[in-house]
């Protein structure tokens, strides 16, 4: 989803000299494999998308593969940017980064301030791993490479698969398969009082060409858009634009994660750039996108 909608950007912008790989092709947790990449096509900058990710239910089943692959990953893929000499590395991140119980909204400043989220522990740290490989590269060979931290995201090449997916997409193709079927209520995990921030991809990628432009600093910078929801009010919301007609039902019983997620993008707002697309309006093009591919 992010490395796709950071390609359309570039595409529209006019950029033609693409390194393009699907894992199929390349994969990043191979140490020979990547090395042989870098050695034959020598890319100057690099935007490093590439992760294993999931929603709760993954992150706490298959812990081991979460942290070992995104170490593998990030580890190879950081270490052949400095062999290589690329100009410039973007490294992304997750908000989960951030202790369970931190001051909202989060700031940078939190990082390492208390314990994570039990949940999405490995992939958390996995996801610091990388933003401290980024700025050891930076201090001992002075690779400009950058780190940054979305938030949860959605837009086009989303997963949709319930047992791996993030809430957003989950609830769409939920309250989508209950309207087709007729179901007269959709089960939500937890209680619905967690309060989260969504950000289209495509407004993601907009802020990764203007940091790739114009940030060059140690550490890490938050994105996203400042604002954010329950997930209650998120379900209705998902619930009116599919024009679903039936009933929520919460699972308590379930986990509901950490109780706020809001980035301080104060750091963001300040170099110059916002987001442009409203939560509404972009539930609405990716449902459009997602109803059209079901047809």
């Amino acid at each position: 989803m992010v490395g796709s909608a950071i390609h359309r950007l570039l595409s529209g912008r006019g950029y033609r000299n693409f390194i393009l790989r699907q894992s199929n092709e390349l994969d990043l947790r191979d140490q020979q494999a990547v090395a042989r990449f870098f050695q034959e096509e020598k890319p100057e900058y690099v935007f490093l998308a590439a992760a294993k990710v999931g929603g709760i239910l993954a992150n706490d089943t298959y812990r081991a593969e979460f942290l070992y692959d995104n170490l593998a990953i990030q580890n190879n893929v950081i270490h052949q940017s400095y062999v290589h000499g690329v100009k410039k590395l973007l490294f992304l991140g997750s908000s989960c980064i951030y202790p369970k119980l931190a001051p909202q909204p989060l700031k940078e400043e939190y990082l390492l301030t208390g314990p994570l989220e039990p949940t999405n522990e490995s992939y958390a740290i996995a996801k610091i791993t990388g933003i401290k490989l980024c700025d050891a590269y930076r201090a001992q060979y002075g690779c400009n490479f950058i780190s940054v931290m979305p938030t949860n995201l959605y837009g086009p090449n989303d997963n949709y698969d319930l047992q791996n997916s993030h809430v957003l997409p989950a609830l769409i193709r939920k309250f989508h398969e209950a309207k087709l079927a007729g179901s007269p209520e959709v089960e939500i995990w937890g209680s619905g009082k967690p309060m989260r921030e969504f950000m289209h991809a495509d407004d993601l990628a907009e802020a990764c060409y203007f940091l790739m432009l114009n940030y060059n600093e140690a550490g890490f910078i938050n994105i996203g858009t400042g604002e954010d929801i329950s997930i209650r009010d998120l379900a209705d919301l998902i619930k009116k634009v599919t024009g679903y007609p039936g009933q929520l039902r919460f699972d308590a019983s379930k986990p509901d994660g950490t109780p706020r997620k809001l980035l301080d993008v104060s750091r963001l707002h300040a170099l110059g750039y916002r987001h442009a697309i409203p939560l509404e309006e972009g539930i609405t093009r990716v449902y459009r996108e997602y109803s059209r591919a079901q047809e």
